[in-house]
């Protein structure tokens, strides 16, 4: 058989499998189980938040820029894979360039450019989503603990006269983010366990309720090792840290009860870590600070260990600046 002959039979079984290939490509591409109303966010649950959209955009400018990238080098390959095959009559090698300048600085400029650009709108977004107000609408500490929850409601509830400013429990929040807190707050807790069950849908863990279209504060805080607070449908999550204190603030802006966890991996029953978030109207939550006050859990939880003196340094030079 002629050498051509050859190469001829050869191609056949590759035509044959590349449109098998490419209908299995489709089918995975479109059996995801993902609506048009779905498909725009990407994989990522409907925000409830005001502040989750711009989690949302920045999410998607990523795989944007990420597809164009992928166009960009999926194109060169196959520009390269279909112009510059070897020819079936000439067998000889082609030319070979040892340098070529424009080309290496182009493969290097390009990929720092892309880079900068996703460094500057994640800074950006990042900046804007730790901006915390002095006076916010509402404060809460949240605990995190092996191997559940605890909420502090940092509120005016009016049912002691131990105020959160004197509590022993919140000694390890620093100043700073205490004076955020209503003078008058006397307060009101819930401490979970992996074996609580929200009372509305029976899912796992203890359920936090927020007031929808008011801004709330968190304050998070460990008391063993490091957690993470992450609410699915916010977008967001803050690590619980021994020894040291974060917080960011959102806006709740759809009722509904919604799904929370712990993001770091904690120790043999993280899994068991889960937590609810129940959005309500404000009137709703001020019934509910007022249940868990007839309950007896007034006061508060404790709210994690001592700063450590990096922290303290941290706090003491934020002051200064």
């Amino acid at each position: 058989m002629s050498p051509n002959g050859s190469d001829r039979s050869s191609r056949r079984p590759m035509r044959r499998v590349l449109p098998q290939a490419l209908i299995a490509g489709l089918v995975l591409a479109t059996a995801t189980g993902c609506t048009s109303e779905d498909f725009p966010r990407l994989g990522m649950p409907t925000p409830v938040t005001e502040e989750a959209p711009r989690i949302l955009a920045l999410w998607q400018g990523s795989w944007a820029a990420a597809l164009a990238t992928g166009v960009l080098v999926w194109g060169l390959i196959l520009w390269s894979v279909f112009f510059h095959r070897r020819s079936r009559t000439k067998v000889e090698v082609p030319p070979q360039n040892r340098y070529n300048v424009p080309i290496e600085a182009l493969y290097t400029l390009v990929p720092l450019i892309i880079v900068s650009v996703l460094f500057y709108f994640t800074a950006r977004d990042q900046t804007e989503l730790l901006e915390t107000s002095d006076e916010p609408d509402h404060v809460i500490n949240v605990v995190g603990f092996q191997w559940s929850w605890a909420f502090n409601y940092l509120e005016p509830v009016g049912v002691s006269d131990e105020y959160a400013q004197d509590a022993e429990e919140l000694a390890s929040i620093p100043d700073r983010m205490m004076e955020r807190v209503p003078d008058d707050a006397d307060g009101v807790y819930e401490i979970g366990t992996p074996a609580d069950r929200d009372p509305d849908t029976g899912n796992p863990g203890p359920t936090l309720v927020l007031p929808e279209g008011e801004t709330v504060q968190f304050i998070i805080t460990s008391r063993d090792v490091v957690h993470s607070f992450w609410v699915v449908p916010f977008l967001m999550k803050q690590d619980a840290i021994p020894g040291h204190v974060n917080s960011f603030e959102v806006t709740p802006d759809r009722q509904g009860t919604f799904l929370g966890k712990c993001a770091e991996m904690c120790g043999v029953d993280h899994s068991r870590m889960l937590f609810n978030v129940k959005v309500v109207s404000p009137d709703e939550y001020d019934a509910y600070l007022q249940e868990l006050a007839e309950k007896g859990q007034t006061g508060f939880a404790p709210a994690g260990i001592e700063q450590t003196e990096a922290a303290v340094n941290a706090e003491t030079n934020e002051g200064r600046s």
